[in-house]
């Protein structure tokens, strides 16, 4: 799948947005893409993870047990991974602030894992939900995500595996383009802002 592939999928499901938004992390953009709208149709989720799951080494591969990814964001692309891939898909969870692995899932010790995200911007959720699986049990040997808005710039710790690349600007609160000051600002993603 080409990235204009991609990016296809993504307007299809009116999943690309323009203006000013708030993310995860507390920077702002311009740009905004709403995996959960392009993640709604099974059919094009899984189109999305079989690309991605294609772009994973084989030797990464063979050694996996289980695709874990960080909730709320994560858990419709990491169940599509898992399919994929043929493993248990499972979810971390902040139900106190600090991701943790809850609802009965379990990972044997040193189980070689798949951290799977929907976007990742600057890293943050994905190292915390890291340091989740190995406090579990688990070994994440690599990460994956459909967009990496980082433009390879987050440093995960293991092997980093995007469905696309995508350089987007951000923008502290306090440090913002005239153009997107003057737009008021959505937070369209799934937690607040730090």
């Amino acid at each position: 799948m080409t990235d204009e592939e991609i990016l296809a999928e993504f307007r299809d499901a009116d999943a690309l947005l323009e203006g000013h938004f708030i993310l995860s992390s507390g920077l702002r953009s311009s740009r905004y893409l709403q995996c959960a709208r392009v993640l709604m149709n099974p059919a094009r989720a899984a189109r999305l993870a079989e690309a991605l799951a294609r772009k994973i080494p084989d030797k990464v591969k063979i050694q996996l047990g289980a695709v874990v990814s960080p909730a709320m964001g994560g858990v419709i692309a990491g169940h599509e991974m898992g399919r994929a891939l043929g493993l248990d898909a499972m979810f971390v969870e902040r139900p106190t602030g600090t991701f943790e692995l809850r609802r009965g899932f379990r990972l044997a010790p040193g189980l070689k894992v798949l951290l799977m995200e929907d976007v990742v911007t600057t890293g943050l959720s994905s190292r915390e939900a890291i340091k989740a699986v190995e406090e579990a049990g688990g070994q994440v040997i690599a990460a994956a995500s459909l967009v990496d808005r980082s433009d390879g710039k987050a440093d995960l710790g293991v092997p980093f595996y995007p469905l696309i690349r995508i350089a987007v600007p951000t923008y502290a609160a306090d440090a913002l383009p005239p153009e997107l000051a003057a737009i008021p600002a959505i937070k369209p993603g799934s937690r607040a802002a730090s």
